[in-house]
């Protein structure tokens, strides 16, 4: 082919011979070493390149086919121009005229071309479209494959419909929401990058429509000043800077605006977290955790507030207010108001609440327990297996704090096998307080006075429980001891952590050792009580001069103790009743309404004080099942004196209480003779609820009581009722006389505070409250003195050693007196007046007439 398009390129025309044409459209294909155009009026052109022509060739152009369409109506040129250019390019056409033959080959030539080029164009693309179908498989894996063929991938470019963009926008509105509920700073944040974004623009538009005449930092302050002052936009000159100024100025009150409430709720915010306390780190020192909230929180937070006016008054107080921080699970809200509530009339205690668990290590870490004065738990629950359950958990708690053992711990306890329980955990100061209000409460019933006797020793105001140290004491016997302090009452020795009511007269006392004396509170001001500055005060009584009992002869000290034997009552080894020492409890008939599951404490300690033939009734809506799963045959069978009888029904009914009422009178085994009493306390259904709301139904059922005994003429020894607010009760009493309320719940409470306040005071609290140890009783005067005798006290308390009792004071006209100032000065007593003393329920005869009598 190259031979005849040289051959042509030979025999052509001049170059002048062409004429002009305009742009053409080319089309290079790769197998022909040329180029195809279209010619002005129709028709192809074929160019050659100089380096695919023979040698000695120049690059020619040839027009190979005309247009149908052109005037003369032939498809093929009738002649070829031939025209050559200057050494460089040579234009080569072919005849029409009898080469025939030449644009056959040259047609042939060009549909073979033709087929080659498209062929190779489809090799390619079945190529592309394998790989992009089977990216995963090997490469050119489709050109080994014919048999697979391409698949388009079928690409959705379309925009989304309408629902899903609006989804898409409420699900980024709910992210912002959610971050924003989580952290409100991002509020502000948002609201300080939209801020400086509007002021960005508003410099951009200044600077543009300005004519960038002004420096772009100098429109952005002007934007700023728009923004941040509203009256700049007053100032702009031109219209386009007026609507500028006017919209910065609109953006900057509700930025202001929305700034100022998110900063104001990021205030709120935090104040709510430092009120909840959850994650506040307290930095307190010698301050007082109380966790829990029960009935005896009010009692105790009144008794801290007068030990610290007290500790004020006395100079011993280390900070103006004392300051209590209050733990508990109940919501941040309710745990604020019964803060307020609480604390409202509590002029020398700052309270703190905080919600928290009581169960985990961090919440007391949080709390500062290791640099607490003390800690105290009380139960938030009725149940005893919950209340013990919850006091373990939040000691194993407060075990992994660290430096927690010098604090003492004082937890309120179900009974004494959870107190063994408590004090086994190791690494704490635990100081486990008995849960005995039951058997108060029936103390304080059958014991008129017992309960304000209490309230003295607990009150600090008053002559109270205290501890002292007396190093000069060492070496010297107790009686010598306990008769040379006049100033207050010595009760026994503190020793090696345990408490000695009754120690042997002559007992050598350890420079360790500490006496447990019922005296006022010493302060700064007053020294505490010493052995050496008591012997002046002393030197008058014969009777307790060393030095003047040294020079008696031994028959004078043996006639005072025989004079002192005869005028009293020799105690038995054991008591018959609480009631009376030498004759057994009256037989009597007891209505008890109400039921919980430590009523069983309540019904031992009637035993010890009822004689036998005695009848206790049980009237509540509890089910007689669930009553003798507690009250069960073996209880029954360790009772002496009293049997237990169930009633079912509601205790505020009318007809149900009078019914029980006469039934119990009209039993068998009682008659007129027999004294009733009836008493009501707390059911377990009233403890769910307020203790306000109980307190109400428990007056209302005494009062019930009392008018149904009234109308059927039924003659009652005792009516008493328990109640938590004894306010309410002292205002009943002044209407009713015959009713009497014991606030049980408040003497255990204020034995808590004391114990809060000297955790040694809980081993002193622990004997007097045990059925085991020793109790405060209230006895008659003759077992001490002859009728018509008019002696000291200090004449009574010796003769209360020789029966194994400490006397406390006395009772003259219903009147107590306890720790009387002037123990020396004769008291003109009557039969009718008692003594107040403490004592065993049992206990050996200590008396002895032999030579240990006369030392």
């Amino acid at each position: 082919m190259r031979s005849q398009l040289d051959a042509a390129a030979a025999a052509s025309s001049p170059v002048s011979a062409l004429r002009s044409r305009p742009p053409r459209a080319l089309l290079r294909i790769r197998a022909f070493p040329g180029r195809f155009h279209i010619c002005r009026g129709g028709g192809i052109g074929v160019r050659c390149l100089v380096s695919h022509l023979p040698s000695g060739s120049n690059r020619g152009v040839a027009r190979v086919f005309d247009s149908a369409n052109r005037q003369g109506g032939k498809g093929i040129v009738p002649n070829v121009e031939m025209s050559t250019a200057s050494g460089t390019e040579n234009q080569l056409c072919f005849p029409a005229k009898g080469n025939y033959n030449m644009v056959t080959i040259v047609s042939i030539a060009l549909c073979f071309l033709h087929r080659v080029v498209i062929g190779q164009i489809r090799l390619m693309m079945k190529l592309f479209n394998g790989m992009s179908h089977n990216a995963t498989s090997l490469p050119f894996a489709c050109i080994s494959d014919p048999i697979r063929t391409p698949v388009p991938l079928k690409l959705d470019v379309t925009l989304p419909p309408l629902p899903d963009v609006r989804w898409s926008i409420s699900r980024l509105y709910y992210l912002f929401n959610t971050q924003l509920d989580r952290n409100i700073a991002l509020s502000i944040i948002t609201l300080l990058v939209t801020c400086f974004s509007i002021v960005f623009v508003g410099g951009l538009l200044f600077h543009k429509f300005r004519k960038k005449e002004q420096p772009l930092e100098d429109c952005l302050w002007e934007a700023w000043a728009c923004l941040c002052s509203s009256s700049t936009h007053l100032k702009q000159r031109t219209r386009i800077e007026r609507v500028i100024g006017f919209f910065l100025a609109i953006w900057g009150i509700l930025f202001y605006s929305r700034l100022l409430s998110a900063m104001t709720e990021q205030f709120r915010t935090q104040m709510h977290k430092v009120r909840e306390g959850a994650q506040l780190q307290v930095l307190e020192d010698d301050h007082i955790i109380i966790c829990g909230v029960n009935s005896h929180l009010t009692s105790i937070l009144n008794q801290l507030n007068k030990f610290h006016e007290s500790a004020i008054r006395l100079g011993t107080a280390t900070a103006r207010k004392q300051r209590i921080l209050l733990l508990s699970e109940l919501p941040r809200k309710h745990i604020e108001k019964l803060g307020d509530s609480i604390s409202k009339d509590l002029n020398h205690v700052d309270l703190f609440t905080k919600s928290c668990s009581l169960s985990l290590t961090k919440s007391f870490e949080r709390a500062a327990a290791n640099k607490a004065k003390s800690i105290i738990i009380l139960p938030s629950k009725n149940e005893r297996y919950e209340v013990d359950t919850d006091a373990f958990i939040s000691l194993l708690a407060l075990q992994s704090v660290p430096q927690i053992a010098s604090v003492p711990t004082i937890v309120e306890a179900s009974n004494s096998t959870t107190i063994e329980l408590l004090k086994s955990i190791t690494g704490l100061n635990v100081q486990p307080v008995e849960m005995v209000a039951s058997k108060l409460f029936v103390q304080c019933s059958r014991q008129k006075g017992l309960l304000k006797i209490y309230r003295h020793l607990l009150n600090s105001r008053k002559n109270i429980f205290n501890l002292f140290s007396i190093p000069e004491a060492g070496g010297m016997k107790f009686k010598d001891v306990r008769r040379k302090i006049q100033d207050a009452v010595v009760c026994g020795i503190f020793r090696s952590g345990g408490i000695h009511f009754h120690p042997s007269e002559h007992e050598m006392l350890k420079e360790t050792d500490k006496l447990l004396l019922i005296a006022p509170v010493c302060g700064r001001r007053k020294p505490q009580y010493t052995v050496l500055n008591v012997l002046e005060g002393t030197q008058n009584s014969s009777h307790y001069s060393d030095s003047e009992e040294g020079q008696r002869s031994t028959s004078v000290v043996n006639e005072l103790k025989e004079t002192r034997l005869k005028n009293i009552v020799e105690r038995p080894s054991k008591s018959l009743s609480k009631s009376s020492e030498c004759t057994l409890g009256p037989r009597e008939c007891i209505l008890i309404v109400g039921w919980r599951p430590k009523i069983t404490d309540m019904i031992r300690e009637y035993d010890n004080y009822l004689g036998p033939g005695s009848v206790l009734e049980i009237l509540s809506e509890t089910p007689i099942t669930e009553r003798t799963s507690v009250v069960n045959p073996l209880m029954q069978s360790q009772l002496k004196n009293i049997k237990v009888t169930h009633k079912v029904g509601c205790p505020m009914n009318y007809d149900i209480l009078k019914e029980a009422i006469i039934n119990i009178r009209k039993s068998a085994k009682c008659d007129k003779n027999v004294p009733l009493s009836v008493v009501v306390i707390s059911d377990k259904d009233w403890l769910i609820g307020d203790t306000v709301q109980a307190d109400k139904q428990l007056a209302y059922t005494l009062l019930l009581a009392e008018n149904i005994c009234e109308k059927n003429d039924i003659k009652v020894q005792h009516l008493v009722s328990e109640i938590v607010d004894t306010g309410l009760g002292k205002q009943i009493s002044r209407i009713r006389p015959s009713l009497s309320f014991v606030g049980a719940e408040e003497v255990m409470s204020l034995v808590t505070a004391q114990v809060a306040e000297c955790s040694e005071l809980n081993e002193v609290w622990k004997d007097i409250l045990d059925a085991e140890g020793d109790e405060i009783y209230i006895k008659e005067i003759g077992l001490y003195m002859k009728e018509g005798e008019k002696i000291s006290f200090s004449e009574l308390s010796e003769r209360a050693v020789l029966r194994r009792e400490v006397a406390i004071g006395y009772v003259k006209d219903q009147k107590q007196h306890i720790n009387p100032t002037n123990k020396l000065e004769p008291l003109s007593l009557e039969m009718t007046d008692s003594l107040i003393v403490i004592s065993e329920f049992e206990g050996e005869q200590p008396i002895v007439r032999d030579s240990e009598t006369s030392t």
